[in-house]
């Protein structure tokens, strides 16, 4: 009959350590089997007597070699004082002696034997390439070619391509004073935007000058303005300037400003020469800058259907003609003329009144003028150019003054910070009928001190005319 595995006498179970009872057949932690545990050999130690272990009688102890036969072994060495043998047992070439530390040399192949390469990959760790043997076909070697050290490189800030230097007829960056600018606005070295051409604008033409600015609330300029000087049939010197305001609530107010100031401009130019009065004149050249305006809400069929919610380009007007003893003015809107005498201790004068909510309410005697320009509503203008005025009425009046003094065309964009001919007076400088660019920059200056909520643009003409005025601007 069979027999039972005769169980191992351990104390810990081989498996997980747990310990065990006498007679425990399995593990009582991991069910692991005892009897296939492998019974301890018997063994006799050998224990150590006063620190020596007998020598059993029986064992044969080889002599150690290189020893004097009696037990006792030959001195110590190191190994490198011992000749070595390679694999054959056939001694080893003496070593070389150590040479100085000095530049790598590149070896030279014996003759007949191959021929090798050197690669250094890295600094100090050269690796031998089998090359093949030379064509015998070849005669001569060619003659070696003399390496040269690399030129240093330059610094990384040297390597940076300087900006090309624009050309005289090209616009300059105003930021970095280097770069051109590029179609877009921006300029091409440093990224910055330019102002646009529109954003400020000076002229002057003769005895006048005019300055428009963008304002410090804008995003462009929707002012413009028309300066010139010419003759009359007799040889008297005439001044003009017209200021145009686009009305914001409108499509491409801009546009509207612009072509009604050059309309305006050209036609009083043209027609003064020929003996046209100047209020008459005037009133022509209101009529033109209206077909002007008019002529861009002529637009394609399919434009208005693409954007239903534009509206006809507006804007609002108002000029002077002044002569050797004449001073025409002419407006449509709430743009507006000044009279500032050379003596101030003569009181000054508005000479345009306008088209305006507010400039209603006081004509009709609902409101004082404080009241209604206190109002909200005190802007909302009446009457303006574009093809969606109600009934244009061109505005004109002439003046004869007694006495020499400048007079000041001006859009809401200045007198909104001097709205009475007193304010007016005393922000206009005492020479600017002598230097009117001065002190149209003055005025410009005196909005933008103010808050310059609007843009602003300013016309000065001297009165009477100077006689170096004459001719065509």
């Amino acid at each position: 009959m069979s027999q039972m595995p005769q169980q191992a006498a351990v104390s810990k179970c081989p498996s997980c350590e747990e310990p065990l009872e006498p007679g425990d057949r399995f593990c009582g932690a991991c069910g692991y089997d005892l009897s296939v545990v492998p019974a301890r050999p018997e063994d006799s130690p050998t224990l150590a007597i006063h620190g020596v272990v007998p020598a059993p009688d029986d064992v044969d102890w080889p002599v150690a070699r290189d020893s004097d036969g009696h037990g006792h072994p030959a001195p110590v060495h190191a190994a490198a004082e011992l000749p070595g043998t390679d694999s054959g047992g056939s001694p080893l070439p003496p070593p070389s002696p150590a040479a100085p530390p000095s530049a790598p040399a590149v070896p030279v192949a014996p003759a007949g034997a191959p021929a090798t390469g050197v690669r250094f990959d890295r600094p100090g760790e050269p690796e031998e390439y089998p090359l093949q043997a030379p064509d015998p076909r070849l005669t001569a070697e060619p003659a070696p070619v003399p390496r040269q050290a690399p030129a240093p490189e330059p610094a990384a800030a040297s390597r940076q391509p300087a900006p090309a230097a624009p050309d005289a007829a090209e616009k300059v960056c105003v930021a970095c004073r280097a770069g051109r600018v590029d179609d877009d606005g921006y300029c091409e070295n440093c990224g910055h935007a330019q102002p646009r051409e529109r954003d400020h604008m000076e002229q002057e033409s003769g005895p006048i000058a005019a300055v428009s600015d963008r304002g410090l609330r804008h995003h462009r300029n929707e002012d413009a303005f028309s300066v010139g000087c010419t003759a009359l049939p007799d040889g008297a010197p005439a001044s003009v300037a017209i200021v145009c305001d686009g009305v914001s609530s409108a499509t491409r107010p801009d546009d509207a400003s612009l072509a009604a100031s050059r309309a305006a401009g050209e036609t009083l130019l043209g027609a003064l020469p020929r003996g046209t009065h100047p209020q008459q004149a005037m009133h022509d050249a209101i009529l033109a800058a209206s077909q002007a305006v008019n002529a861009l809400a002529d637009e394609p069929a399919t434009a208005r259907e693409q954007a239903p919610h534009q509206n006809a380009p507006a804007c609002t007007l108002v000029g002077a003609v002044v002569t050797a003893g004449l001073l025409v003015v002419g407006w449509v809107g709430d743009s507006r003329v000044y009279w500032v005498p050379a003596d101030r201790t003569t009181p000054p004068a508005r000479l345009t009144e306008d088209d305006s909510w507010a400039a209603q309410m006081v004509a009709a005697g609902l409101m004082n003028e404080a009241e209604a320009y206190a109002d909200e509503r005190a802007h909302a203008i009446t009457g303006w150019l574009g093809a969606d005025a109600y009934e244009l009425e061109p505005h004109t009046a002439s003046f004869k003054p007694d006495r020499p003094g400048v007079v000041v065309v001006c859009t809401d964009g200045l007198w909104n910070y001097a709205e009475s001919a007193e304010e007016m007076a005393e922000a206009v400088p005492l020479d600017a009928a002598a230097r009117p660019l001065h002190g149209a920059r003055v005025l410009v200056g005196h909005a933008l001190d103010g808050g310059g909520h609007d843009n602003v643009t300013v016309a000065l003409l001297p009165f009477p005319a100077p006689s170096q005025g004459a001719g065509s601007a």
